[in-house]
């Protein structure tokens, strides 16, 4: 799943449209498209750097990763929000569109094999906590869904379409972060009783 993701991002990221919006604005505030392109990268070159790692010791549940991030519920003017976009604009000054789309592309053949021969108890060390491989793969399933849809609206571009089961563990995963946001009634609510929905049940 994570790798059919990750080959659905790397062809929008080879669309020749990217290269004329690169220093554009992007359809995220604050942040430009290269940036924004760099970020959803990122979810693919940095997971080689995640599963190349020595294995971590515990692991939390998926669940417990983000409630125990700040960025998911600080909102975009959040210090850990914008260090996640410093961070991305920073390295997409540093490249451009044909080397991005190279480095992912290069990610993915070392992660063809790499993702396969990964143990089902391997846990994957993220500093102040680990994730059970499965678990960190479907946290990054979820970040490509979410900003291959960002990067394709930035560039004017229909949305590619994302394997089905990416796009099924994607929504899973986002209404049980909303129902810990909004709690499971509002959830409820806003997906079958729009007269008593809230204005919002976002999930991030």
């Amino acid at each position: 799943m994570f790798l059919d993701a990750a080959a659905t991002a790397l062809a929008l990221l080879r669309n020749p449209i990217l290269a004329e919006r690169w220093s554009s604005p992007s359809a995220l505030p604050d942040f430009s498209t290269g940036g924004l392109a760099r970020h959803l990268a990122n979810q693919v070159t940095q997971t080689v750097t995640f599963l190349a790692a020595p294995p971590g010791g515990s692991a939390v549940s998926v669940l417990e990763h983000f409630t125990g991030n700040a960025w998911v519920t600080s909102g975009v003017d959040s210090a850990d929000n914008i260090d996640i976009r410093r961070r991305s604009e920073q390295t997409a000054a540093a490249t451009n569109p044909r080397e991005l789309a190279d480095a992912v592309d290069a990610a993915l053949t070392d992660l063809g094999a790499m993702v396969t021969a990964q143990p089902p108890d391997r846990i994957v060390d993220l500093g102040n906590w680990g994730l059970k491989v499965d678990d960190f793969l479907l946290t990054r399933v979820m970040e490509l869904v979410v900003h291959t849809d960002d990067l394709a609206v930035s560039l004017g571009l229909p949305t590619p379409p994302m394997p089905q089961t990416a796009t099924e563990a994607t929504i899973q995963l986002l209404c049980r972060l909303a129902a810990w946001r909004h709690g499971s009634l509002n959830v409820i609510r806003a997906l079958a009783r729009q007269e008593r929905a809230l204005t919002s049940i976002s999930a991030l």
